[in-house]
């Protein structure tokens, strides 16, 4: 399961630094190694980083950094013992 967090992350990466690249000079960089947007290979990846961030949905209510701004994820001020939010 770990690992395929992090995998899941770097895909999000390479997915936001795709964006990033078509955002500010309208390059597509997988499009480019891959040999266009329509590509089988090029709608593979594009579907795996999709997935990858549907995934990663998960992650939104487990880090109490973000309603919190602080990780209380180990410490007994979580309401539901380092699940859900921190009750503050």
């Amino acid at each position: 399961m770990k690992a395929l967090n992090v995998i899941s992350l770097l895909l999000i990466i390479v997915g936001a630094i795709n964006w990033g690249l078509w955002g500010f000079f309208q390059f597509d960089l997988v499009a480019y190694l891959l040999g266009g947007n329509t590509t089988g290979m090029s709608r593979v990846v594009y579907s795996i980083v999709g997935l990858a961030g549907l995934w990663s949905l998960r992650f939104l209510g487990r880090c109490k950094v973000i309603c919190c701004n602080e990780c209380c994820c180990k410490s007994k001020s979580c309401d539901k013992g380092g699940q859900g939010s921190c009750g503050k």
